[in-house]
């Protein structure tokens, strides 16, 4: 938790914590562009109830919530055994990857995104599975809530 301001995990407002590669880095950059221009809120590094931490949540400008797990190399993505455990948490999920990442081994069930720092475009949509109203508003609030806390973070940073 932050001394200097009390109820506030230090995770709430980590924007680049040094665990990501160039290249994750590089997508996520190029995903939140592109959320951005569809009217999208992104934020980054959002933990979740269950403590596992998406890479990307967005919410629409409906309400609705999507879900973007990034996948830097075959080696993440061959290793990554959790992200199943995010479908319970958006209405749609999507993979995002690199421009040479092999695409064909991502699931047809999912939706895929594929981005560079500069940009991203989706290449297949994922279904829409509507959230429980009780938990799209639970999530919401605690994304309103850890986007809050980072802005006033960053305007002091001390």
């Amino acid at each position: 938790m932050s001394d200097d301001l009390p109820g506030i995990e230090e995770d709430e407002f980590r924007l680049f914590d040094g665990r990501q590669s160039q290249t994750a880095a590089n997508v996520q950059r190029g995903c939140c562009r592109l959320l951005a221009q569809m009217g999208y809120a992104a934020i980054t590094e959002l933990t979740l109830a269950t403590g596992r931490r998406v890479d990307i949540i967005a919410l629409g400008p409906k309400g609705e919530i999507a879900v973007l797990e990034i996948k830097s190399s075959l080696v993440d993505y061959k290793t990554d055994s959790k992200w199943e455990e995010y479908l319970d948490f958006c209405d749609r999920f999507y993979f995002a990857v690199p421009p040479e990442f092999p695409r064909e081994i991502i699931p047809a069930e999912v939706g895929l995104v594929v981005a560079d720092r500069y940009g991203a475009e989706i290449l297949r949509e994922g279904p829409v599975t509507p959230l429980a109203p009780a938990r799209r508003k639970k999530l919401t609030l605690h994304a309103a809530r850890v986007s809050a806390r980072r802005v006033i973070r960053f305007l002091d940073p001390e």
